[in-house]
């Protein structure tokens, strides 16, 4: 079976394709004209898609060596995201299904990340028999589920304010780092020094606060930003700039472990021996090593993404595409942009 995964949620436009659970082409364009604004710029963004989703799908059709007419399905992102971003790639999708008269697909952009550790260009990498925990992490999104062997899951922990990426992106621009700071901070934090400075991690035992931390999955990173912040008004531009490396790997350090601590005691409260990590952020090389020894340290099976495959990308979308066909979904025609609150307000979701 040919599925065609398409995924613009946000700044990235990319095409799969994927022949019986395998990855033939996964081709990505990251768009670069939101540089000097320091962030993503909706509209841009929507045009942009607009702009490359023709070239990027002939591009993946090409690469996997099929035409058009040899899809069987079409996926797309479906939400949730950037709304004209989302439209561009739905609306493409499900046109192209509807002129092949193939089966569409709506796939939920969160939960593509959550199975996108499983993802392998030969077929080698499966879905755990038991359940898991997975920390879902990205500019937009951090969440802590568990994720049950039927594939539905009930969402035990969120962001009470800003994600994880956000906290990398906003503190990287008080130091002058360009967007996306998030893998500049994880590239200076290399030769850094993590104690240089203790900044707040909330809601965890070293947090400052005398609300009860144990049994609660959430996060916050807001006050972080604002102790760097505070922090950094304090200090002459001489010192940053003399320790920017020190400051990156503090910082790195205070949302890396919030991030491990939440996830190890999610699996214990749950008696669960895995761990997935998901998203964008999975890419920072200070989390997957952290994650990696406490997950040592409590026996507990670590499943991270191929690099590749931890940012926004169509290969995740294909993939759990035919993850859902295959446990017996039935595809549709036709289907609206799902908000981002019919995720994040869910107690629990079933594929």
């Amino acid at each position: 079976m040919n599925i065609l995964g398409i995924e613009t949620s946000c700044d990235e436009t990319s095409s799969a394709i994927l022949r019986n659970g395998t990855v033939c082409s996964n081709v990505i364009s990251s768009q670069l004209c939101h540089t000097s604004f320091g962030g993503v710029v909706p509209e841009l963004a929507s045009r942009e898609h607009e702009r490359l989703i023709v070239s990027i799908t002939d591009a993946a059709l090409t690469k996997a060596n099929i035409t058009k007419n040899e899809l069987d399905v079409i996926a797309a992102t479906a939400g949730p995201g950037l709304i004209g971003a989302v439209m561009v790639g739905l609306s493409f999708a499900q046109g192209l299904a509807y002129a092949l008269d193939i089966p569409f697909v709506p796939v939920n952009h969160v939960e593509a990340h959550i199975f996108s550790p499983f993802i392998s260009e030969d077929a080698s990498r499966s879905v755990p028999e038991g359940a898991f925990v997975s920390l879902t992490v990205s500019g937009g999104h951090t969440l802590l589920s568990i994720v049950e062997p039927d594939l539905s899951y009930t969402v035990v922990g969120r962001t009470l304010d800003d994600a994880a990426g956000e906290a990398f992106d906003k503190t990287g621009k008080m130091l002058g780092l360009p967007y996306p700071a998030g893998p500049i901070i994880d590239k200076l934090a290399e030769t850094g020094d993590p104690s240089f400075h203790l900044f707040p991690r909330a809601l965890t035992s070293q947090s400052q606060s005398s609300k009860s931390w144990e049994g609660n999955f959430d996060f916050s990173f807001s006050g972080m930003k604002t102790a760097v912040l505070t922090w950094l008004q304090k200090q002459e531009a001489a010192f940053i700039e003399l320790h920017k490396a020190d400051i990156a790997a503090s910082i790195q350090a205070a949302i890396v472990s919030v991030l491990v601590e939440k996830s190890i005691a999610a699996a214990r409260s749950r008696c669960i021996r895995a761990i997935s990590v998901a998203g964008g952020v999975s890419a920072n090389s200070g989390l997957r090593n952290s994650m990696q020894r406490a997950c040592n340290k409590e026996g507990v099976k670590l499943y991270l993404p191929e690099m590749r495959y931890a940012t926004d990308n169509a290969a995740m979308i294909a993939t759990l595409a035919n993850l859902k066909l295959s446990r017996g979904m039935r595809a549709k025609r036709l289907y609206n942009v799902a908000p981002y609150a019919s995720f994040t307000k869910a107690a629990k979701r079933h594929h």
